[in-house]
């Protein structure tokens, strides 16, 4: 039994996993595609560019292109120089925040082979040398729109907490797990909880005292 279960899930991960991300990503595409066009015409009138890019780490640590749905103006002061997250961050963009319709762009990263539905949130790439070797870990699969994380606090967890789910998912990813966390995910959104909106346009900011707090470098 144990046998058959640890070939089902390891078919799962190298193989299904990938076929359903792709099926499911491209249905929702497809299904979200009045939304996604109406997002991009309001987003282009406020901000110009209705689109924020910026590289991540992927599975085996290479680097990719994320894409969200911008959130914040590039209003500059006098000096030309600009303007803090806080002061740049719209209304609407706080909207997108926290229907979490930003996220819906990564849709084309799941169809690329960028990301997965579910994995460990991609984060920034000037963290790559911080993490020890066990938190490595997070970069043996695809990472994610929505993950083991996210359903279990999103950003009111500890960093440690992040990290051991992100570690716990990779351990047990199963199919069964992934219909949990989908399930989790969309009655987190539509109740809109363990949502804070950040300030900064990268929500997974941590800065370098906290780093050297807990990363021992």
């Amino acid at each position: 039994m144990k046998l058959i279960k640890f070939i089902n899930r390891t078919m799962y991960k190298k193989f299904l996993k990938r076929i359903i991300d792709f099926c499911i990503a491209l249905a929702l595409l497809f299904i979200l595609s009045p939304i996604f066009f109406s997002l991009i015409i309001i987003n282009a009138i406020i901000n110009g560019n209705p689109f924020f890019t910026q590289l991540r780490p992927g599975k085996n640590e290479i680097i990719f292109q994320v894409i969200k749905f911008k959130t914040m103006n590039d209003k500059k002061d006098k000096n030309n120089i600009i303007l803090p997250d806080n002061e740049r961050l719209t209304k609407f963009g706080i909207f997108l925040r926290k229907t979490s319709l930003d996220e819906i762009p990564q849709l084309i990263n799941v169809l690329k082979g960028d990301m997965s539905l579910i994995g460990p949130r991609p984060l920034l790439v000037q963290y790559l040398p911080y993490y020890n070797t066990k938190e490595k870990l997070r970069h043996t699969v695809r990472p994610g729109i929505t993950g083991l994380a996210q359903i279990s606090g999103r950003n009111f967890i500890s960093w440690e907490e992040k990290f051991k789910f992100d570690i716990e998912y990779v351990n047990k990813v199963s199919l069964l797990l992934d219909l949990r966390i989908i399930l989790q995910t969309i009655s987190k959104v539509i109740n809109r909880k363990d949502v804070a909106v950040a300030t900064n346009e990268v929500s997974e900011y941590f800065d370098a005292y906290r780093k050297k707090q807990f990363r021992n470098v």
